[in-house]
């Protein structure tokens, strides 16, 4: 019985794919759609595009003939001119270039513009390389081969990159590498050979090197078919190199036991597949009767077996004639996500059908639309009961916050984040949060979340908790949540309390900000309660400096004190934080003043004696001309000139 074995990194790579899918995508949007360049190196695709109205532009020129419509650039990639051209021509520009080419672009253009010389290890002649060296700003060298390698000459001072094209050889790029490198050169080389490229070569060497006969897939023009052909040709004396089937002659395998097939990027999974079978044993009656019956239908959900897991793609055996295909952003709304890690080879899972025919024999397949249907029924239920829910901000949007549930979506508008204004809305960003769902229209794609009316809630009760324990003349504490220049407002946990600046201390306070930040903690006797408004003060009454101030400010004691400010009839003077004294302009001095300033100035210490104390009306007069009067006079003296 003859033993086939199909390379699993056969086919259509991520780039091509991609190239693909955006010119299927494209038809129908325009009157007109365009590829420069066959979209990829595969005439099947190519015709099949055709008979569906897309024209591929050859050379250049021809895009002055064109007036309106869309081109789609190639996964190879284009010269950056004749993206400038489309754009100039007033033509939509559809860039479906490959993003690892697309990176190589990148560095070529960075690097040159640092003065580097750019070598690209590639066919000179190959669109992706053209399109490369069309990047790049000063000196660029293409190397395909030893010889040329071992001819590149360039002044040693001279800096060099080393990029490669995506699909060559990774062991001769290397070579080509290490043939360069011997030559004293200073080099930065960029390994730009796609992983997916690697992989498909290593795999090909494998396999080629364990069958009795190999079969390379793919078109004419694929370089990467050529490669694949050229390293399996190396590992297998019967290496077979076939566009489609009808290339193949069945006679060629009759005395073999084991045969191989891989394909290049630019191979659909039909083609592979027609391949296999033809290699295959027959089916029976019975299993063509089944196959032949069995249908799906898109939005129908089914399930099958994960027979391979790649980093973007997860292919499932659905019992169907094709494979179920589902990409990573039709997995999981959460990007990068690498699918190796969330699943494996031989688990089952259902999905829904989005295509039966996705342009490439394959049926594409969701899992988070069906994940999104019941995470909606999920939303529905927690509408219809008033069900708080809990899950993490995914994205912070422009007006709001994005939460998934179930792989549904709900939008939580700015104004309903929080019971206060939220200027940035970045401080919720992977935060789990609480809401409820307020509004619930699933086929309008509006479903509204609402953390807001929970917050007032929670507030509310603990308002209730707050108001129920607290009385006048109770000392709380509180943390301060904002402070401006009349005074401090103070979280006590359910309601805010007003520290007002004449309450922060018994003497005088110039400014609140000064004293407090926001985040403090303060504790703080409740002056009054009015309603929901609560009044604090800091002047707690055995800290009153008033109750031993008769003692220490009697008539007649000497007390010192600092010039706090003064007036055109006298200063006054802080005895201490809370008791100020009035020092009247005509007990400064013996001698005659004008205004207190003439003689004192603001924070000048002093010493006084007390002449009065009102103890009612909280008022002390000092003298400091008293003091003078209490002084001994001094004998004066003559100093006579001898």
């Amino acid at each position: 019985m003859l033993k086939v074995e199909v390379a699993k990194t056969a086919g259509f790579c991520f780039g091509v794919k991609r190239a693909v899918d955006t010119v299927y995508d494209e038809i129908g949007k325009n009157d007109e759609v365009y590829t420069y360049g066959p979209i990829i190196h595969n005439e099947q695709v190519v015709q099949d595009l055709e008979k569906k109205g897309v024209h591929v532009i050859k050379e250049k020129d021809e895009l002055k003939n064109i007036n309106k419509g869309s081109i789609v650039i190639r996964a190879h990639g284009v010269t950056r001119d004749i993206c400038e051209t489309i754009k100039e021509q007033g033509l939509k520009l559809v860039d479906a270039t490959c993003p690892f080419v697309k990176k190589i672009h990148k560095i070529v253009l960075e690097e040159s513009e640092k003065g580097n010389t750019i070598i690209i290890i590639g066919n000179p002649t190959h669109p992706e390389v053209e399109g490369i060296c069309s990047w790049c700003v000063g000196e660029v060298y293409v190397i395909e081969n030893e010889k040329q390698a071992e001819n590149f000459t360039k002044n040693v001072n001279k800096k060099l990159c080393i990029v490669s094209q995506t699909t060559f050889n990774y062991n001769k790029f290397k070579l080509l590498v290490e043939i360069i490198s011997k030559k004293g050169y200073d080099i930065s080389v960029f390994n730009t050979i796609c992983n997916a490229t690697k992989e498909r070569q290593e795999e090909a060497r494998s396999l080629a090197s364990r069958v009795d006969a190999m079969i390379v897939i793919g078109g004419k023009n694929s370089s990467n078919t050529q490669k694949l052909f050229e390293i399996s040709g190396k590992e297998c004396a019967n290496t077979y190199y076939i566009q489609t089937l009808v290339d193949l002659d069945l006679t060629s395998f009759e005395s073999v036991s084991s045969v191989g097939i891989t394909a290049g990027a630019s191979t659909p999974n039909y083609i592979i597949k027609e391949v296999h079978n033809s290699m295959s044993e027959e089916l029976s009656f019975e299993q063509m009767l089944d196959e032949s019956l069995k249908t799906i239908r898109n939005g129908e959900v089914v399930e099958g077996t994960i027979i391979d897991v790649k980093e973007d793609e997860i292919i499932l055996n659905i019992g169907f004639k094709a494979d179920g295909i589902i990409t990573r952003s039709e997995y999981t709304n959460t990007p990068n996500v690498d699918l190796r890690n969330e699943v494996k080879v031989g688990d089952t899972m259902e999905a829904k059908v989005l295509k039966v025919n996705d342009g490439e024999g394959q049926v594409l397949l969701t899992y988070k639309r069906l994940a999104a249907d019941k995470g909606n029924k999920r939303l529905e239920e927690a509408f219809e009961n008033k069900e708080v829910l809990k899950a993490k901000v995914a994205q912070v949007l422009t007006g709001g916050l994005s939460v998934i549930v179930e792989e549904a979506s709900v939008f939580i508008p700015a104004s309903l984040v929080s019971d206060t204004y939220e200027k940035n809305l970045e401080k919720y960003a992977g935060q789990e949060i609480e809401f409820v769902i307020s509004e619930f229209n699933p086929r309008r794609k509006r479903v509204i979340g609402d953390r807001k009316q929970l917050l007032v809630a929670e507030k509310a009760e603990k308002q209730k908790e707050l108001f129920a324990k607290i009385s006048v003349g109770m000392t709380v504490e509180g943390t301060v949540k904002n402070v401006t220049d009349f005074g401090v407002f103070i979280d006590l946990g359910g309601a805010d309390g007003l520290l007002h600046i004449s309450e922060m201390s018994w003497g005088r306070v110039e400014n609140p900000k000064k004293l407090y930040k926001v985040g403090d903690t303060v504790k703080a006797l409740i002056k009054d309660i009015q309603g929901e408004k609560i009044a604090l003060s800091l002047k707690f009454e055995d800290s009153n400096p008033w109750i031993t101030a008769s003692e220490k400010y009697a008539v007649g004691n000497v007390v010192t004190g600092k010039v706090a400010r003064m007036t055109d009839f006298g200063a006054f003077v802080e005895l201490e934080s809370g008791v100020d004294a009035l020092l009247h302009v005509s007990q400064i001095s013996k001698n005659h003043i004008e205004k207190p300033s003439d003689e004192l100035k603001v924070g000048q210490e002093i010493t006084a004696k007390v002449v009065d104390f009102k103890a009612e009306e909280k008022k002390i007069s000092l003298s400091m001309k008293a003091l003078l009067a209490d002084e001994p006079e001094e004998a004066s003296a003559e100093v006579t000139e001898e």
